[in-house]
């Protein structure tokens, strides 16, 4: 995992305020020798200590945390994947120090690069378009006739001074339609070819967002407030919350609730199976769907119709969204995250996870949810002051294709591509619907506990496909010993460790058997 460069960065502040090691050393209360490590970014550093040195050098505990850096380090060693690269030799070191030492020609080389994705995607999409020969070839032949048509009748009308009027008529009506013709086929073509200037982008909508939630740190204090002033107005506290939610949308929203037969006709959004009537302000909910479905979907809907605008600012908040798409899709992420916040307030999903050893299954029954709403929730949990475990989250399908992400500092998740292959994630698939664990270690000796369930949605009937998706938590091996997962389990057991990486091109282990492609890294 990247190491980020706070020791860099200490030693830049330190030099640039004219304190000598010594002296900096003796005010916090370590050694000299041991602050020279952590400025040659040696040794880790967090906790009180980092406390201290950012108090002594006058800079915010967010300056040095190295959230941030740890993400651009790794994009920069992704960048390096690319076969452009593949003959340079450039280590992990370098992006650490080059981040470090010089964010902002970090940041501009990865600028640079995605403008050069950029280019590069316009330049296929208009090759496609040049490419596309049979519209083509067939737009020029016609064009070719209507002109070899317009131009033979006009040298006959030149050359034929005793035509008689009919067959001038004739001659001039067929100029008049091979005309209209050729205007029509030239519309078509310069229409055909406007469609290729369009922008295209390296930095996707997704991409986006998936940025913006990082950037959070999967939680965000004012959606909880709002989640938590909704929750007293409505007084969801126990019972049973599907009545609740309904009972509630139905006096304050006038919404009714309607259960169709026919589910396959209820075509929502990419992520809900339910569809919402503005106009007769009806939720037709499908008869197939379960009680976590139809909770959630309801929550959902309370959500749109009376904190849109909460999501609005907090969007509007952000510099990382950018497109109108990449907006749309933030606000049901958004959306997403305040319905798992009613269906899961912060304080008793967090009291319940801690007394339960953060069990997923049992979490799951009581607040009738599924195992990935669940386990996104445990991952947002960061409240300062009352944090659960902190937990990474990839939810992806069996392509490999991430879904969904949260990261740890030293447990980036790939966002291009899949990750190792041996990552408890995708073996989940062979056994839909249970639980699977995984001591995992990393070439740097770091261990993480995985826990991973596959699960299909709702079916619709037997003719529909069944598509399995799977969520995988993961959290660093000193907080296992908190959770169920980690019962039976000997973290110091090479015999129960699953050597792993991020992704074979950021991997240095040099004797895996299962390795696809060679190393960008060296141990």
């Amino acid at each position: 995992m990247p190491r980020a460069p706070i020791g860099l960065k200490i030693k830049k502040r330190r030099k640039t305020l004219s304190v000598t090691q010594a002296q900096l050393a003796d005010r916090i209360g370590i050694s000299a020798s041991y602050l020279n490590l952590i400025e040659n970014n040696k040794r880790a550093i967090g906790g009180k200590l980092l406390q201290r040195i950012s108090n002594e050098l006058g800079l915010e505990i967010s300056a040095l945390d190295g959230e941030s850096d740890r993400r651009l380090i790794l994009d920069l060693q992704e960048m390096t994947t690319d076969p452009l690269f593949q003959n340079m030799d450039l280590s992990h070191t370098t992006a650490t120090n080059l981040v470090g030492q010089n964010p902002r020609w970090a940041r501009a080389l990865k600028n640079l690069y995605r403008a050069y994705l950029d280019q590069g995607q316009t330049i296929n999409a208009l090759s496609d378009r040049l490419n596309y020969a049979p519209y083509i070839d067939d737009a020029v032949f016609r064009m070719r006739t209507n002109a070899t048509a317009i131009r033979t009748s006009s040298e006959i009308l030149n050359s034929s001074a005793d035509m008689s009027e009919k067959d001038q008529d004739r001659f001039f009506s067929i100029l008049a339609e091979e005309s209209q013709k050729l205007s029509e086929v030239a519309t078509g073509l310069s229409t055909f070819m406007d469609n290729a200037k369009f922008q295209t982008r390296s930095l996707t909508p997704a991409e986006e967002v998936d940025d913006f939630l990082m950037d959070q740190g999967g939680y965000f204090p004012v959606l909880e407030d709002a989640a938590q002033t909704l929750l007293e107005e409505a007084d969801f506290h126990g019972g049973d919350t599907e009545s609740m939610l309904q009972d509630f949308l139905s006096l304050k929203f006038d919404v009714h609730v309607r259960f169709a037969a026919d589910g396959a006709s209820l075509a929502g959004g990419k992520q809900h199976q339910c569809n919402y009537n503005q106009i007769t302000r009806t939720l037709e909910v499908p008869n197939y769907a379960s009680s976590q479905v139809r909770r959630f979907e309801m929550a959902c809907l309370l959500v749109e119709l009376s904190m849109i605008d909460v999501i609005s600012s907090e969007i509007k908040k952000s510099d990382l969204l950018i497109s109108p798409a990449s907006q749309e899709w933030a606000a049901t992420e958004l959306i997403d995250y305040l319905a798992r916040a009613i269906l899961m307030p912060y304080d008793e999903f967090l009291e319940d996870a801690v007394r339960e050893r953060y069990d997923v299954d049992v979490l799951s029954r009581k607040y009738t949810v599924n195992f990935q709403l669940a386990g996104s929730r445990l991952a947002s949990l960061r409240k300062k002051g009352a944090e659960g475990i902190a937990f990474a989250l990839m939810h992806t399908n069996p392509a490999g294709h991430v879904l969904k992400r949260t990261t740890l500092p030293r447990l980036p998740i790939p966002r291009y591509g899949s990750a190792c292959p041996l990552w408890d994630v995708y073996s989940a698939f062979q056994t839909p619907g249970r639980i699977v664990r995984q001591v995992a270690c990393f070439p740097n000796k770091e261990k993480f506990l995985f826990v991973a369930k596959a699960e299909a949605p709702d079916q619709t009937g037997f003719s529909q496909p069944r598509v399995l998706k799977a969520t995988m938590l993961a959290c660093e091996s000193i907080y296992a010993e908190q959770t169920v997962y980690a019962d039976g389990l000997d973290f110091s057991s090479e015999k129960l460790m699953t050597n792993v990486g991020m992704n074979c091109r950021l991997c240095s282990w040099s004797d895996c058997a299962h390795r696809e492609e060679d190393p960008i890294l060296s141990q």
